[in-house]
C-alpha cells in the first residue's frame, strides 16, 4: 500500500493507493472518517503523478472530469450510492433524494444515502461536494462546510441555487 501528500488551495490532500497503483483514498486534513497513514505503507509519489497532475488540472479550473483509475471497498449499496456521485457532472448539483433516486433506492432511504455519501473515501475525484439539501442548502461535507463552498464556487455553482432538478451548468 502506498501515500503521498498533495499540496492543494484546500491544504494538503491525503491519497492512497493499493499494490496496483489504483487510488483508493483521498483525504484532506480534519476530515470526518478521514484515512490516516497506517503501518506498512510506503510513501511513494510514483503511483499518484497522473492524480497529481489531474488535481493541479482540476484546481486550475483546466479539468471538469477525473480519469483515474480507483478502487474503493464498500457494501453494495454504498457502491449505487458513489456510482450515482459519479455521474453528477461538473459545475452541476443534485439533492439527496435525485442520488437516492439514481440509486435506486426510495426517498425514505435519503438519510442512509446521507451516510454512504459521507463515507466517500474518494474526496474531491468523487464528487459528493456537489450534493445539497432538497431547498438548497449546502448541508453536510466530510471534508467541511468552507472546502465544499470553494469546491462549488472553482466550479461555476452559486451557494444557495435552488435544488430539487439536477442544475446543469450555465442553466442558473
Amino acid at each position: 500500500m502506498y501515500f503521498t501528500d498533495v499540496d492543494s488551495p484546500l491544504g494538503p490532500l491525503l491519497l492512497t493507493a493499493g499494490p496496483d497503483g489504483a487510488l483508493t483514498s483521498l483525504s484532506v486534513p480534519g476530515q470526518k472518517g478521514g484515512r490516516t497513514v497506517r503501518d506498512g505503507r510506503r510513501r511513494d509519489p510514483g503511483p499518484f503523478r497522473a492524480a497529481k497532475e489531474q488535481l493541479a488540472a482540476y484546481f486550475a479550473a483546466d479539468l471538469k472530469e477525473f480519469r483515474l483509475e480507483t478502487r474503493a471497498e464498500g457494501t453494495p449499496f454504498r457502491m449505487r450510492v458513489w456510482a450515482a456521485l459519479d455521474s453528477v457532472p461538473y459545475g452541476a448539483t443534485a439533492t439527496y433524494g435525485e442520488i437516492a433516486a439514481r440509486a435506486g433506492a426510495s426517498r425514505a432511504a435519503v438519510r442512509a444515502v446521507g451516510g454512504a455519501i459521507g463515507a466517500n473515501p474518494l474526496l474531491i475525484v468523487r464528487p459528493c461536494h456537489r450534493v445539497i439539501g432538497a431547498d438548497g442548502s449546502l448541508t453536510g461535507y466530510a471534508g467541511g462546510l468552507e472546502r465544499k463552498v470553494r469546491l462549488l464556487t472553482l466550479e461555476g455553482v452559486e451557494a444557495g441555487a435552488p435544488a430539487g432538478m439536477l442544475m446543469e451548468p450555465g442553466s442558473r
